[in-house]
């Protein structure tokens, strides 16, 4: 064969040619690539999967100003472009000698064959801003101008936050400078603001700037601290109300979210038996966030009913779960109608639960919670309803789609069975009801270990509360444990010796408030 092909020679042997100053027909200017010429750009490779733009930005911004960033995931590489080329030297040069980690594994910098990275352009010409759009998708809680400062500022002075809803909830936020916003993006990008929810989707906004006209939840000009007091001025200066503040029907009282929801509040989340969202760091319920923020009242309503009754839960182990023992472990926070289970993404089902309270109570109640070693995340779904479709054999042969519309097991049929229900997250504790009343430890560890469940550490009846069935509590070392033991033996079906029809014992969590008494 020719070592040539229409006068070009193969990679390896071009680069022979050259190394012998030997000029290869129309290759003569040809730049090797494993040695490019000094560029602004710099090529980053073996990334660790879980390397964010974030993380890149903290790892290189000691070598000089960072204008723009291309993340390659799939590849694991990047492109990074410095203000200037004496900084992607530096960075290129540092490498060469030493290590630069990022996300805790030492990548590898070159110099790009590029010389500026070419930017996503908008529909209006513009390219990066220090104006961003935040979408957040899954707002379980409120969003206010407080909890969009306290996480924005540390990237860089926040000017102005205004908050609308045309499109969900959506916030467009100035900074003092483009690379402020920059940085911004970079950190705060697909974060979630709450765990499991509030999560944030960020791109450069249109608008060059931002009009405000008032300080309230909704719309802040840190610039100009004096609209809160024309506010208050303007509203000083109208006339006295007719009829007082407001109609006598609402005064002292927030809404009630629901039979088995949110309970009466003003202002703040005064709950039966529901745990309070963290605030952001910075951030105390009823008295303002502290720096620049001091002496600021930040009120938050109790979160809006969910727009949808179902759940989705990702991050299960697909060999241990079924439709069954999720359905164990959902029916604690309310009546559980439909399950399916996702086959393109294993571990993953969507639940359809009796109403969007339920779903509230589930996600706040279970997210992250940990079962069979594996964290799982809940949150709400776009849909309103699950289509029962074709279903298919999950790893123990059992179906992946099951409707419970009629089960038996429901625990909130009605106000009074609902009522019995204490909405509780897990603990590694569980109370037992409706078991034999002969029911001792080693029939109950003998119940776990034909289950695989780790038998618990701590077992104790209650005496005299029934004579046709007994109840008591079970402790284990971890909740993981309790969890797994929730989803296996829940409902478990135990023979009768006085009669025809088997006990059916009915497991929950319990507070360790309660143990031992």
């Amino acid at each position: 064969m020719s070592r040539y092909y229409d006068g070009h020679a193969s990679k390896r042997q071009r680069t022979d040619v050259e190394d012998n100053d030997v000029h290869a027909g129309a290759r003569d200017s040809y730049e090797d690539p494993h040695k490019p010429s000094p560029s602004s750009v710099v090529h980053v490779r073996a990334l660790s999967e879980s390397a964010q733009e974030s993380d890149l930005i903290d790892a290189l911004q000691h070598f000089g100003p960072i204008s723009f960033v291309v993340m390659m995931p799939k590849k694991r590489q990047a492109l990074v472009e410095f203000q200037d080329i004496e900084s992607a030297r530096s960075c290129v040069t540092y490498s060469s000698k030493g290590s630069i980690y990022v996300s805790s594994q030492p990548a590898y910098f070159n110099f790009s064959t590029s010389q500026k990275i070419s930017r996503p352009i908008s529909e209006d010409g513009r390219n990066t801003n220090h104006i961003l759009l935040f979408t957040i998708l899954n707002p379980v809680y409120p969003i206010t101008t407080d909890v969009l400062y306290t996480i924005s500022n540390p990237c860089g002075p926040v000017q102005r936050i205004v908050i609308f809803h045309k499109n969900g909830l959506q916030a467009m936020i100035t900074f003092e400078t483009v690379q402020c916003a920059q940085r911004a993006k970079a950190s705060l990008n697909g974060a979630d603001i709450y765990s499991g929810c509030c999560t944030l989707k960020i791109e450069y906004a249109k608008p060059a700037r931002l009009n405000v006209y008032k300080n309230d939840e909704e719309t802040w000009d840190y610039t100009n601290p004096d609209l809160s007091r024309e506010d208050e001025r303007l509203r000083n200066s109208r006339q006295v109300p007719l009829l007082g503040d407001h109609p006598g029907e609402y005064s002292g009282g927030g809404a009630s979210y629901g039979s088995y929801g949110w309970g009466q509040g003003h202002h703040g989340y005064e709950t039966s038996g529901y745990p309070q969202p963290p605030p952001p760091p910075g951030v105390s319920y009823g008295n303002g966030v502290e720096g620049r923020m001091a002496g600021r009242p930040a009120h938050f309503s109790p979160p809006p009913q969910s727009s949808s009754k179902v759940l989705m839960v990702y991050g299960l182990d697909p060999d241990r779960i079924n439709c069954d023992r999720l359905f164990n472990i959902l029916c604690l926070y309310g009546n559980v109608e439909k399950i399916k289970f996702m086959k393109s993404k294993p571990g993953s089902a969507m639940v359809e639960m009796g109403e969007s309270f339920a779903v509230d109570r589930a996600i706040m109640n279970l997210n992250q919670a940990e079962i069979f070693g594996k964290k799982i995340n809940l949150c709400v779904s776009k849909q309103q309803a699950i289509v029962p479709g074709q279903s298919y054999d999950l790893p123990d042969n059992t179906t992946s789609y099951k409707d419970f519309t009629d089960s038996r097991h429901n625990r909130f049929g009605s106000p009074d069975k609902a009522a019995k229900n204490r909405i509780q997250s897990p603990t590694t504790l569980l109370h037992f009801y409706n078991a034999p009343t002969d029911i001792t430890e080693e029939i109950f560890t003998q119940i776990c270990v034909e289950h695989s469940v780790e038998p618990p550490s701590s077992f104790k009846t209650f005496a005299g509360k029934s004579e046709k069935s007994s109840s008591g509590l079970v402790e284990w070392q971890d909740k993981n444990s309790a969890m797994e033991a929730l989803a296996l033996i829940n409902h478990y079906s135990m023979k009768n010796t006085n009669g025809p029809y088997p006990y059916t014992m009915k497991l929950c969590f319990s507070t360790n408030q309660q143990c031992w008494e």
